[in-house]
């Protein structure tokens, strides 16, 4: 449900953006989208194949990765997908393009999409739930089962979050204080907004050059993070996102720098991903 809500708080395309998705849609043959400037949002079955993800065939096509550019591609129950097709969208997270060789051609396609994947922490989606309802998974079964993700591309999920059962009565309860999708949007074109002024471009696309001028840290926060990448045993592309992450938080809360409340909310995020592999 998060999931197919998130474009709704998503900015709208630009012009240039909209012709791009236009562009891959009528290469595809796809049906045109109804609303030109909404971003597109892609959902494929965990049966797809590595083909229908990132594109290819006999005459070169766009996959899904490319059908989501500018948009968001959502992967449900991602440990059922083929870890061999999961892994060929390493490349295309990192630069944003996807290079489709044959004897014959060599296409590249553009696929800058916001990736979102949803997994149960077992097979049967129980695990350590206060009902005790999963009765079959074992630790060990469930680590198998949660390490079909690979770490590489693990790795390049800036956000992971872990989603406790909700207790009771909470789901019928209403409030009143609870910001609409509009408020939320008003606030992440705002940020949005703000990156453009200041790098020409969203956070997720600053270039190594500039990250030390635009996620400069104080002395003291970047003994923080260094401390914390120790203890996780997080890699240096980690380190380098969890700086955009913390920079997109102080966007969103119209900070000119990076606080120790914004650092550590995006060290947070990357706590899932320790439980998640091996020990």
């Amino acid at each position: 449900m998060l999931a197919h809500c998130l474009p709704g708080i998503l900015p709208p395309l630009n012009e240039q953006e909209a012709l791009e998705v236009a562009a891959l849609y009528s290469i595809s043959k796809h049906p045109q989208r109804p609303y030109f400037l909404t971003r597109p949002f892609r959902q494929p079955h965990h049966t797809a194949s590595g083909v229908a993800l990132v594109g290819g065939g006999a005459h070169p096509k766009p996959g899904e990765i490319s059908l989501a550019h500018h948009g968001v591609l959502f992967l449900d129950e991602i440990p059922e997908f083929s870890r061999t097709v999961l892994d060929v969208m390493r490349e295309p997270l990192e630069t944003g393009q996807i290079s489709i060789s044959r004897a014959a051609q060599q296409v590249d396609y553009p696929a800058r999409f916001q990736l979102i994947a949803a997994m149960n922490p077992c097979p049967c989606g129980y695990l350590k739930q206060p009902n005790k309802r999963c009765a079959d998974c074992s630790e060990a079964k469930a680590l198998k089962y949660q390490s079909s993700v690979s770490g590489p591309l693990l790795d390049r999920i800036d956000i992971q979050i872990e989603v406790p059962a909700l207790p009771k009565g909470l789901l019928s309860s209403s409030s009143g204080d609870a910001e609409t999708s509009a408020q939320v949007r008003a606030r992440v074109v705002q940020a949005r907004n703000r990156q453009l002024d200041r790098q020409g471009c969203p956070n997720a696309q600053v270039s190594q050059k500039s990250m030390s001028n635009i996620c400069q840290l104080p002395p003291e926060l970047s003994n923080i993070l260094e401390d914390a990448l120790d203890k996780l045993g997080l890699s240096a592309r980690a380190y380098h996102r969890i700086l955009k992450v913390a920079r997109t938080i102080a966007d969103l809360n119209n900070k000119d720098h990076i606080e120790k409340s914004h650092l550590l909310e995006a060290l947070s995020y990357r706590q899932l991903e320790r439980r998640l592999q091996p020990s």
